[in-house]
């Protein structure tokens, strides 16, 4: 499978039809299959109503027009318009029960991707780009919608319409029948050809939105980089680039409807020509009467609206087809990272973890971290520090079970945390990162993520612990206060603020600091600091952190260096021992003694 340049991959031109993926999709039709089946019985009795028409035309015309019996002729004018009405009323049940069907699977579909991805490893989305899942749960579930509402149930009435015209204009005169037949050889050709030039077309055009999706996604995202780097002009040239493409793919593809369509009408004018020139000579021979003729002219017309509609329905399967095996690829990927078959209970958490010859990669013979042990006891408060790259975030990583670990095991309280139920082990751990997400919404929805049992006062009295309640409070509506996408009406150290309650507000047994204060002032990161001295009391902690001067007070320190430990200590016993530890310190110390003697 080929990607570009953009991480999206470029995807293999599948079946037209494939079973298996019928077999799949008719799954998630099965609950509606009621309601299926009143929009197939309703749409043929719509298709029998409307063929009907022509008929009754004929009889007006034969029995009634030609020999001026005007009573007679409004009894027709009278069933025609009954008929007409009949039509009308199916096919409105039908449209809106297709239409219903549709929303209801596309729903379905939409939850059951989204439950999927949620249940993702990180390393899933570390080789997927954001754009592409977006892709696949609104454009591909939209493809599939139009599959259910003007596919399947549409395909079975133009089939019906079309055997009921050839039956029809057969019992009439099976030699006019034949006139209409002579241009279906060249249809057929022609929807052959058309059918191959669509496929090819369609593929390009899906990864080209995925493309554009991808892109946009990236950009709008990183858009204060693009402005503070002023790359505005080469980054709209790019995807003016991007959207070229796809507006010359999406061209190539109406290129071929138009051309298909109008050859579809001429070739209906042809027969329609041949029919009004055979059947002509019909009548003056007398083998066939006016209302027939005028009849057949009706059908005629008729003939080749549901041939246009299933070289469409065609179309829409194509896209179907494609979709759905993009969706089911996405369904069928498998998290790496999954509870045990026999899962361990644990009621009760005293907070002792354990690495034993922990080693790990991103990817195969990659190590990132190599025979990692550390003990770390109930309540013990634990600092990593080391240079950028040394295996740090990969340590938390695999304690939160984001990633699985090659070599060795975890052990919280002495069981393998692979053995513990995966959302109840995460909930005794508490995380905040250095890289804040926050979500649109107010802020006490930020706090307690859908966690109902968490009250608005205890909300305010996480953001009192943390020091954030004098920040709420000057904001409109306090903890109501609505929160733009990403936070951007927040500062930096307010939305990490933010993330300190909202951990706390879980009152896990593990906290896990991440380069928790990097961008907070001294100010804040004073009461920050004031606040963890007593909310770390009694909870097993890990620090990850580079300036050293706020992990002084750890019980130990463990120093990394290129996915080993190099040293582990106290403060004052690494700086005695003059290796790493020492180093890292005086550099940050002489930084520090610079910048103040700058200031002064």
């Amino acid at each position: 499978m080929a990607y570009d340049g953009y991480g999206q991959e470029e995807e293999i031109l599948g079946k037209a039809y494939d079973a298996r993926l019928a077999r799949r999709l008719t799954r998630y039709l099965k609950p509606y299959r009621l309601r299926i089946g009143l929009a197939i019985l309703v749409l043929m009795i719509a298709k029998v109503a409307e063929l009907a028409g022509p008929y009754i035309t004929m009889i007006a015309i034969d029995r009634y027009i030609t020999t001026r019996n005007l009573s007679g002729l409004s009894g027709m004018i009278g069933l025609y318009i009954a008929v007409l009405a009949l039509q009308f009323v199916m096919e409105y049940i039908e449209v809106y029960t297709t239409q219903w069907v549709g929303q209801k699977v596309m729903f379905d579909l939409r939850m059951k991707i989204f439950s999927h991805i949620e249940h993702l490893g990180l390393s899933f989305f570390d080789k997927n780009p954001v754009g592409r899942l977006v892709t696949r749960t609104t454009s591909d579930v939209a493809a599939l919608n139009e599959l259910f509402t003007a596919g399947v149930v549409a395909v079975f009435g133009d089939i019906i319409m079309l055997m009921g015209i050839i039956g029809v204009m057969f019992y009439l005169n099976w030699q006019l029948a034949l006139v209409n037949m002579v241009v279906v050889p060249i249809i057929f050709v022609a929807t052959l050809i058309f059918r191959s030039k669509v496929r090819e077309s369609f593929r390009r055009v899906r990864s080209r939105i995925a493309k554009l999706n991808s892109f946009l996604q990236e950009h709008v995202t990183g858009m204060w980089v693009v402005q503070s780097f002023v790359a505005e002009k080469k980054t709209f040239e790019k995807f003016d680039a991007i959207n070229a493409d796809l507006r010359d793919n999406h061209l190539k593809s109406v290129f071929y409807f138009a051309v298909f369509f109008p050859v579809v009408e001429i070739l209906g004018a042809v027969s329609l020509a041949l029919i009004i020139w055979y059947g002509g000579g019909q009548i003056l021979l007398g083998a066939l009467t006016f209302g027939a003729l005028v009849a057949f002219i009706q059908y005629a017309e008729r003939f080749f609206q549901p041939i246009r509609d299933l070289s469409e329905k065609y179309n829409i399967l194509q896209q179907a087809m494609a979709s759905s095996e993009r969706i089911f690829r996405l369904l069928d990927t498998k998290t790496d990272v999954v509870d045990s078959q026999i899962p361990r209970s644990f009621p009760h958490v005293r907070g002792a973890i354990r690495f034993e010859n922990v080693s790990f990669a991103y990817n195969e013979n990659e190590w990132v971290l190599k025979d990692i042990n550390i003990d770390i006891k109930p309540g013990e408060r634990i600092a990593i520090v080391g240079a950028t790259g040394a295996g740090k975030t990969s340590i938390i990583s695999l304690l939160l079970r984001f990633y699985n670990f090659q070599k060795g095991d975890i052990k919280l309280d002495g069981v393998s945390i692979k053995e513990l139920p995966l959302k109840e082990y995460r909930r005794h751990i508490g995380l905040v990162l250095q890289d804040i997400f926050v979500f649109s919404g107010d802020i006490a929805r930020n706090v307690r993520l859908g966690n109902e049992n968490i009250s608005d006062e205890a909300v305010v009295d996480v953001l009192r612990a943390v020091g954030a309640e004098q920040f709420v409070g000057s904001l409109e509506g306090g903890i109501n206060h609505q929160i733009r996408e990403r936070g951007s009406n927040l500062s930096v150290g307010q939305r990490q603020l933010l993330a300190f309650a909202r951990a706390l507000a879980f009152d896990p047994r593990i906290l896990v600091l991440d380069e928790a204060t990097s961008s907070v002032d001294t100010q804040t990161e004073i009461v920050i600091q004031r606040a963890l001295q007593r909310l770390l009391a009694g909870r097993t902690s890990i620090v990850i952190a580079h300036r050293l001067s706020t992990i002084k007070n750890s019980d130990r320190i463990i120093v990394m260096h290129k996915g080993q430990i190099k040293e582990e200590g106290s403060h004052a016993q690494l700086l005695t021992l003059g290796g790493i530890y020492h180093r890292l310190y005086q550099l940050q110390y002489k930084d520090q003694e610079i910048e103040s003697r700058v200031v002064s």
